[in-house]
């Protein structure tokens, strides 16, 4: 034993390996169905057991849905089996409210037989891939997760993550786990039947990502951001797989894919978005969400970071020109609202880290908030929203369950 080292105390950094799987198909049921078969692997000569989870707003959109998915399986009954029935789950937070669900999916799971080398393919928006992944990732330790997303939210954003949760206390995302999918398919037909309003939601995450990321892409959103709002779909799905791949590499290249260093870049904007899907009810979508916490976030850095006013306004327009909301009743209840600056520091722990831009592409980490100028940036989005922006607040569906995320 070298002289100066504790033998009573052993630390021993390691690493573990994984791979992050993603494929982008335009019919994973049909003439790309090879591509999930081939993401459903043997162990040894046996056939793997997979568990089918859909999306109820989904399927009720999609009629045949269910019909291809059984279709599929029994076509493929030589490369895996489907012990029981097509499982079905509520869309949009629904699912994440109820804790009882969770516990119906973990039956489903034991009543199935699953194992460590089954597989659950989840086909649904982001809080269903949520949910059901939570299930997953908790059954025996994490069952192999295939998640075909629904949204462009999804497909741009959080199905490429390696978050699962639920929500509880009022708080979203309370109960959750860190898990690597063992495969994402970004499938362009899934995309096809979505409401406008849940369609131009998972665009905001995009403008996220590109204001952290990479300026080129900022800039080619705010050109074609009417294209966007008008589903302009060679248009979509290029800015959809971009976003995506900033995505997973931030998480396989960025040192932090399981957070636990100080700051949740990613979740730009999101301090205000979550408390703000909760102040609702859930009524705004969380993309609409995610556009308001960002104008807010990126008008408050050109207040007090240094980001120039000029790059602050082209936010805002272009969260505008893409059909987002920008403004909400919710939003001016800054004492509640500032509530969610704890919770989102708690969530991560230790010292409050928020993301900020000095400039497009060149982000920041901040440790306390001026609530004076946040009360400014909320009022300066609100004033550009009463003559450009949409209004979610005399909207018919706004108080709608929300379909996906």
């Amino acid at each position: 034993m070298s002289k100066g080292i504790d033998p009573k105390t052993i630390d021993i950094p390691f690493s573990v390996p994984f791979i992050h799987r993603l494929r982008f198909t335009d019919d994973v049921l049909d003439v790309d169905q090879d591509v999930l078969l081939d993401v459903l692997e043997r162990s040894g000569n046996q056939l793997p057991r997979v568990q089918f989870w859909l999306d109820e707003c989904v399927a009720d959109a999609v009629p045949d849905l269910r019909t291809r998915v059984e279709s599929f399986c029994r076509n493929h009954a030589d490369r895996f089996l489907t012990p029981g029935n097509i499982q079905t789950v509520p869309g949009g937070e629904v699912v994440k409210n109820d804790i009882h669900i969770l516990e119906r999916m973990l039956k489903c799971i034991n009543h199935a037989d699953l194992d460590r080398r089954s597989y659950v393919v989840a086909i649904g928006g982001g809080a269903v891939l949520d949910a059901v992944g939570f299930a997953a990732a908790i059954a025996h330790r994490g069952i192999r997760l295939v998640r075909l997303p629904t949204t462009t939210l999804a497909q741009a954003d959080s199905g490429v993550g390696v978050k699962n949760a639920v929500n509880l206390f009022q708080k979203k995302n309370w109960v959750g786990s860190f898990a690597v999918p063992w495969a994402v398919i970004n499938d362009a037909k899934l995309l096809t039947t979505l409401p406008d309003r849940d369609y131009v939601c998972g665009f905001s995450e995009a403008v996220k990502v590109a204001l952290l990321k990479e300026p080129a892409l900022f800039a080619d959103l705010c050109r074609n951001a009417s294209q966007i709002r008008n589903r302009d779909a060679e248009i979509t799905e290029s800015f959809i797989r971009r976003s995506a791949v900033h995505h997973l590499n931030h998480i396989t290249k960025g040192g932090d894919p399981f957070e636990a260093l100080e700051a949740r870049p990613l979740d730009y904007g999101h301090w205000s978005a979550h408390k703000l899907e909760v102040m609702t009810d859930f009524g705004l979508r969380h993309g609409e969400a995610v556009g308001i916490g960002v104008a807010v976030d990126t008008v408050y850095s050109s207040l007090v970071h240094g980001l120039p006013e000029s790059d602050a306004d082209r936010v805002l327009k272009c969260l505008a020109e893409m059909g987002l909301p920008l403004d909400h009743p919710a939003l001016h209840e800054t004492d509640e609202l500032f509530a969610g600056l704890e919770e989102f520091r708690q969530h991560l722990g230790g010292r409050l880290t928020i993301t900020m831009l000095e400039a497009v592409g060149r982000p920041i980490d901040v440790h306390q908030i001026d609530e004076a100028k946040m009360r400014r940036a909320i009022e300066i989005v609100a004033d550009f929203a009463s003559t450009h922006c949409r209004s979610v607040v005399n909207d018919a569906s706004a108080n709608a369950p929300a379909t996906k995320e």
